[in-house]
């Protein structure tokens, strides 16, 4: 996956993510940049149409 792409949310790991990030389920938005994380890998940076931004792992997303 790279930035620029569109990607639709597909799954969560965290079944206890916030309901902000919850609600993003089945959303499309568009890769922004890569986040480090805690040593499980590299997370991507997703903006959404209302400019609310947040990661996720690879597994969780979906080229569109």
């Amino acid at each position: 996956m790279e930035v620029g792409q569109q990607v639709k949310v597909v799954r969560l790991r965290d079944l206890l993510s916030s309901g902000v990030t919850a609600k993003r389920l089945g959303k499309v938005g568009t890769i922004t940049g890569f986040r480090m994380t805690d040593g499980s890998g590299v997370g991507l940076v997703v903006k959404f149409d209302d400019n609310y931004a947040t990661w996720f792992f690879e597994d969780e997303l979906q080229q569109v």
